[in-house]
């Protein structure tokens, strides 16, 4: 068998071979390079006489296709072919199962064009077109009627999948009742938006509407699921995530934040061990325990090891071929990786220089540029844009403690960051709210559905304008979404966002017009607090002299929570963050320029 290892030597190889650059190529340059990687990837399966997925489909075709015999044996084994989500198969499982039945012909698929979603990773939804030219004595069933939705969630969803040509039209049906209208709500910006959705379902819960294992918050990108984690930890909501890890969890954001640590605290051996090497600069794990051993046998932290190292050798300029003068070294370090660890540690320097002058989106930024995590990210591949969307969205956070003083603004990033993932891994997950991508909803279903992010560059996504075929399977995206909904839908977008560090204004879209507005409740609702462009920004709760409303000890009082006592305010994004001690829902995070709060008495 071949390994992850064995792999990534051999396209390391490759790239070697092909000299890669650094800087931007031609796109043809980058498909020749995938060419010859791959080619060497095959190699690699070859000699160790191993087969990956793609291999056992291409093979079997290949099989069936040049040895008819073979093809014959087996359309006599198997009288007939069943396949269920037929648009989800790909190119060379079709032409498997047009061998298998070229004999007898017996094969029932069930497949919907309409939920095809999945062209991302190789799925046709042509393959149903393609059957009916291949098998045109098969008969055709249109299985119409639902089961799950009400007949104003199908028809607004038929809105938004009608503008896809290539498909079979269809009517669904249910004998449910018309039911609620559509719910379409535009929020200020993606901080109300995720206060919308946690205040709609706590008020469902309490209610008694539904449960909160009841509801679903669906959104396009992984990275939208950080302000809706936010403003659930804030109402005391608990959450579960499908398909995905939570926003502080994934590798990519705790790499950056452990550079973050490192810089508030270099003597943090946790936060150093996990960034020694992330991404990879040739130091490996023979050098590592080398120096943790060193260290250790010193009793002092990895970084004043690495000083000491500096002390026993001189560093050599990064710039240079030069090589470190080799006695006194600590065991197990060689010249060329003594080199490699100080050159980390005066990036580090660098940064830590920096801190006290630097926001703390602008000590990430140079983290990320310094360190080569975007070239790193960047690699192409889906994965790689995803993983690099969700250090845009550690961007914003990190944006929010702009107006903090310099000196503070390091800790406190860090601080919210510890006890958000703090309340994370204690959280009860029986009765929760499902939050989870558009692709993850397949096949799921909930009693009440809201989408974010309904706007232009995100639903459809920036990847799909201009694309036809693309934007077509958003669309399919969009409708798969909607039609999870049994009872209540309820569509959400922005007036404005931020995405990549920078907030601008958004467009609402284009699968929102598509919607009937027969059908739709609140599409001319706005955000609590909606300022159109030319007016000011949303009223904050602070004087002309820019003291806080609200100071700790303050005695507020709240329509749901009831009455509590402000325990602490911070300035955050232009509004004040406080945390409030309720008296009977214990303790609650609310922006108090949306909380509608009002002071019944100051500290005696």
């Amino acid at each position: 068998m071949y390994t992850p290892n064995a792999i990534q030597a051999a396209i390391s190889k490759a790239k070697r071979s092909l000299c890669l650059p650094d800087e931007y190529a031609p796109p043809t340059y980058w498909h020749e390079a995938a060419a010859r990687v791959y080619a060497q990837y095959q190699q690699l399966l070859k000699a160790n006489q191993g087969l990956d997925f793609d291999d056992l489909l291409m093979l079997a075709v290949r099989v069936l296709t040049e040895h008819p015999e073979i093809c014959r044996r087996y359309q006599q084994r198997y009288t007939y072919v069943l396949v269920d989500e037929f648009q989800d198969t790909d190119s060379a499982q079709y032409q498997l199962v047009k061998a298998l039945t070229g004999e007898r012909r017996n094969l029932f698929v069930v497949g919907d064009e309409d939920q095809s979603i999945y062209g991302w990773r190789g799925a046709d939804s042509g393959n149903i077109r393609r059957f009916r030219v291949d098998f045109p004595e098969a008969k055709v069933t249109l299985l119409e009627q639902n089961y799950r939705s009400t007949q104003n969630i199908l028809d607004a969803a038929r809105g938004v999948i009608s503008k896809n040509t290539r498909r079979t039209p269809k009517k669904l049906w249910t004998e449910k009742a018309r039911g609620l209208p559509i719910q379409v709500f535009e929020a200020y910006d993606e901080q109300e938006e995720g206060e919308y959705v946690a205040s709609q379902i706590e008020h469902l819960v309490a209610a008694g509407t539904c449960r909160a294992r009841d509801c679903a918050v669906m959104y396009r990108t992984n990275a939208q699921s950080r302000v809706l984690e936010d403003a659930f930890l804030r109402h005391a909501l608990p959450y579960k995530i499908v398909g995905a890890t939570r926003f502080y969890e994934r590798r990519e954001v705790k790499d950056i934040i452990a550079y973050l640590r490192l810089i508030h605290n270099p003597y943090d051996d946790l936060s150093l061990k996990r960034i020694l090497n992330v991404p990879p600069r040739g130091i490996g794990d023979k050098s590592q325990k080398a120096l943790d051993a060193w260290a250790v046998g010193q009793h002092v932290p990895l970084f004043t090891a690495l000083q000491l190292l500096e002390e026993r050798v001189k560093a050599p300029d990064s710039t240079t071929k030069a090589t470190a003068d080799v006695s006194g070294l600590p065991a197990g370090l060689d010249a060329r990786s003594s080199r490699l660890l100080l050159h980390f540690k005066e990036m580090v320097g660098r940064w830590i220089r920096l801190r006290e002058s630097s926001t703390v989106l602008e000590l990430a930024d140079r983290v990320v540029a310094d360190s080569g995590y975007a070239q790193f990210l960047q690699d192409g591949t889906e994965e790689g844009e995803e993983r690099w969307e969700n250090i845009q969205e550690l961007r914003s956070v990190a944006k929010d403690y702009d107006d903090a003083p310099d000196n503070d603004a390091l800790t406190s990033f860090l601080e919210n960051v510890a006890l958000v993932s703090d309340v994370d891994n204690l959280r009860d997950e029986v009765d929760a709210v499902t939050l989870l991508t558009l692709h993850t909803a397949k096949g799921l279903e909930f009693d009440t559905v809201f989408i974010c992010g309904l706007e232009e560059g995100i639903l459809p996504h920036n990847r799909s304008l201009g694309e036809p075929e693309e934007m077509e399977e958003e669309r399919r995206l969009c409708y798969v979404g909607m039609t999870r909904a049994k009872r209540l839908l309820c569509l959400i977008h922005t007036f404005r966002r931020t995405r990549f560090g920078m907030q601008g204004l958004s467009e609402p879209s284009r699968f929102l017009k598509d919607i009937p507005k027969e059908l739709i409740q609140g599409a001319t609702e706005r955000a609590p607090a909606r300022v159109r462009m030319g007016a000011r920004e949303p009223a904050s709760p602070r004087t002309a002299q820019g003291a806080a409303a609200y100071a700790p000890g303050d005695r507020v009082r709240h329509a749901q929570f009831g009455d509590g006592i402000v325990v602490s305010s911070q300035r955050r994004a232009g509004d004040d963050e406080l945390v409030v001690a309720f008296a009977k829902t214990g303790i609650k995070r609310l922006m108090a320029g949306m909380a509608g709060l009002k002071r019944i008495g100051r500290p005696e």
